[in-house]
């Protein structure tokens, strides 16, 4: 896939997640801490755990983009781990399950709207990281996934990676609201 293309696309999906996050900040208290049942997360959990995501990729990717003296690529081509990871992230009709570490499970914390405005931050700054890096090598600069210090994916597989979790979990979120309005 051509890196200009890459890039674009990531963008239009991350403006489509702020403009989703927006529309959550319109909601009562009440409805962003409803929960279907002990063990499920409410949308502010959803968005907390994102958050906390972010704050562990979106600072070591500035560093990385920063510090890179590497030239764009014309090509992005994935690699075989950052596929993978990419594509599970990825919502599906039925989903699969997956379990979260528990450094970024957010189940039960006691959280408000600033977890909104939060992550509608983290999103313009990816933004901006994704505008700058279109200026460096998707496929040469490495960022360090959270689950192991010892594993490093292409910048273009993180990006990726990064904005397909945060869709899975809109999509979670819409599936809180449906599940909300069945309850009432």
């Amino acid at each position: 896939m051509q890196s200009e293309i890459l890039i674009h696309t990531l963008l239009e999906q991350t403006k489509r997640i702020i403009n989703q996050a927006e529309k959550l900040q319109t909601y009562d208290l009440e409805k962003l801490i409803w929960r279907e049942n002990e063990t499920s997360w409410n949308i502010l959990e959803c968005l907390e755990h994102l958050n906390l995501y972010g704050d562990f990729y979106l600072p070591q990717i500035e560093r990385k983009i920063k510090n890179s003296d590497t030239k764009t690529d014309f090509e992005f081509k994935s690699g075989l781990l950052g596929n993978y990871f990419s594509k599970t992230m990825l919502p599906k009709e039925k989903l699969n399950k997956m379990k979260t570490f528990r450094d970024k499970n957010p189940l039960n914390t006691n959280l408000n709207k600033t977890v909104i405005s939060k992550f509608i931050d983290q999103q313009i700054k990816l933004l901006d990281l994704l505008n700058q890096s279109g200026k460096i090598s998707l496929n040469k600069v490495k960022i360090q996934i959270s689950i192991s210090s010892l594993v490093k994916l292409k910048l273009g597989d993180t990006f990726q990676f990064y904005v397909n979790h945060m869709m899975r979990h809109l999509n979670q979120i819409d599936r809180i609201e449906a599940s909300m309005k069945d309850a009432r």
